[in-house]
């Protein structure tokens, strides 16, 4: 199969043949309509993040399953999958208290000793996030999939493997924001507006979106924003506080940098929350004001939403369906397999939500 593979950190993705072994007990083969490109994927291409090469990457994704292994009952050849980097054991700790996005179980891959999943020329190449879906092939373990209803167009369906999944989700579950409180979301990409979109659904009274790029504000507007912030122009802080009177009860960081998440905490008032979305790179610290914690003010860190993605992604499909989950707006365009290292650049500018790889 054609598959983009990262062969050396920071530097570009090439399109090569890769061979792909053939479903295990617990295993599902997933034919690869549309993959999403998304900030996470930079992180890793350009080494923010630590990973074995050579490997594929591609985590946001939706396809058609072709094979299933002798032990998978959940889904069978023909049905329309989302897929989830999340992928759950079902039965560690995490998952019985309800936080199956934390799972970290190594059977939901293969062993050292087992013939890999991907290869090329004989040599193993590393599975990113249980998926590598810049590729026109999945093997998954059935636990990083979501069946969903066959209407759903399977480019908007990709969206919702992560982007929307983490920001709706860090809204609704991670924050559990109440109907009628005031939000702030610094950061427009796909997890931001998102993120807008989760404040909206979930009844917030005020969403104030913070982006550089006008572009990107005026995009947050049709998501559900009420307010934006140029942070070219103004402090957004200050903003943020002026405009609401002391600070908003939630903020949510969709970046990933030390400076935006310093200034989630600075933008929520007493009793507070600030949640952090966005992948900070590793070894950076972050800096709050401890007095602050007094007025009772939160910090914390969501993964995936929080996500349970077998119960939250058939009804984000739903609600897309039924108008309230705005995924048109989001694609910034469709492109082939070859055109992956573009992507890559325009996430680099800032210029786009997503693009989004088809292929077929």
């Amino acid at each position: 199969m054609k598959a983009a593979v990262l062969n050396e950190a920071r530097s570009p993705l090439e399109v090569q043949d890769v061979s792909i072994s053939k479903p295990r007990a617990r295993e599902v083969l997933v034919r690869t309509v549309a993959a999403g490109v998304c900030h996470s994927d930079l992180h890793f291409q350009n080494g923010s993040y630590p990973y074995p090469m050579p490997c594929i990457l591609g985590h946001e994704s939706a396809g058609i399953v072709e094979q299933v292994g002798s032990d998978v009952v959940y889904v069978k050849p023909g049905d329309h999958v989302i897929t989830c980097l999340s992928a759950f054991c079902g039965h560690c700790e995490y998952c019985l208290t309800g936080h199956m996005s934390l799972c970290q179980e190594p059977e939901l891959q293969r062993g050292f000793d087992d013939e890999p999943r991907l290869s090329k020329d004989g040599t193993p190449v590393a599975q990113f996030l249980n998926l590598s879906s810049f590729a026109e092939y999945m093997l998954v373990h059935e636990h990083a999939v979501a069946k969903i209803r066959e209407d759903m167009p399977l480019d908007r369906a990709a969206l919702i493997g992560c982007g929307v999944t983490t920001g709706v989700g860090a809204v609704i579950h991670t924050a559990a924001i109440e109907p009628g409180s005031s939000v702030a979301v610094i950061g427009c990409g796909g997890v931001g507006l998102s993120c807008v979109n989760g404040a909206e659904l979930a009844g917030a009274g005020r969403i104030i979106a913070i982006d550089t790029v006008a572009s990107k504000l005026e995009l947050a507007r049709k998501f559900g924003a009420t307010d934006t912030v140029n942070a070219t122009e103004v402090d957004p802080v200050e903003a943020v506080r002026e405009m609401t009177g002391g600070g908003v009860h939630y903020a949510f960081e969709a970046i990933g940098l030390k400076i935006t998440t310093e200034q989630a905490w600075k933008m929520i008032g007493a009793g507070g929350c600030a949640t952090v979305i966005g992948m900070i790179p590793v070894g950076t610290n972050i800096e709050i004001h401890g007095p602050e914690l007094l007025r009772e003010k939160k910090l914390q860190g969501s993964n995936m939403g929080s996500n349970r993605f077998r119960v939250d992604m058939p009804r984000f499909v739903d609600f897309y369906l039924a108008g309230k989950l705005h995924l048109d707006d989001m694609i910034s365009g469709h492109i082939n397999l070859g055109d992956i290292n573009g992507a890559f650049d325009a996430l680099e500018t800032g210029e786009v939500a997503r693009n989004i790889v088809m292929f077929e």
